[in-house]
């Protein structure tokens, strides 16, 4: 969504355990990656053009920094995730920060309405249900079925 990269340097006699490992280590949970190479893109078009780019930075790199082009990965890093993009219409980061603004102001709207509920042995409850379309339940079937469930 935000199209921001990660740029991680690995060797071609990497085991998938090894990918496993590498990628736990550096992405961490709750993101899905899009592994990509050269030769063997299993990708959407995007990964491809921003291989594209990423290649042409490298030769960039190649020829300002005379070769050393895997100490500069983080700075090529940086730039690619600074520079605006056409498909979201800013720049990744920028992107990134929006998104992350956005949920902490959704979850100061949700803060406000959660309160702690304590109950007691015997305490008297309804518990809401959510029937799933076309299952009746409690013998009424549409606008008629019990939201509800509790006392009788």
């Amino acid at each position: 969504m935000t199209k921001l990269a990660r740029f991680i340097p690995i060797k071609v006699s990497y085991s998938v355990e090894d990918y496993d490992k590498l990628y736990l280590k550096e992405m961490g949970l709750g993101t899905r990656a899009k592994l990509s190479t050269t030769f063997h893109p299993q990708t959407d078009g995007q990964a491809g053009r921003t291989i594209q780019t990423l290649e042409d930075m490298f030769r960039a790199c190649v020829i300002n920094f005379n070769g050393n082009w895997d100490d500069q990965l983080p700075l090529i890093e940086f730039s690619y995730n600074n520079i605006y993009h056409s498909s979201i219409g800013m720049a990744p980061f920028e992107a990134l920060e929006r998104l992350k603004m956005a949920q902490s102001r959704q979850k100061s709207y949700a803060d406000v309405r959660i309160r702690d509920l304590e109950f007691d042995v015997n305490d008297w409850v309804y518990l809401k249900i959510s029937p799933m379309k076309g299952v009746m339940r409690f013998g009424k079937k549409g606008k008629l079925s019990p939201r509800y469930v509790g006392l009788c």
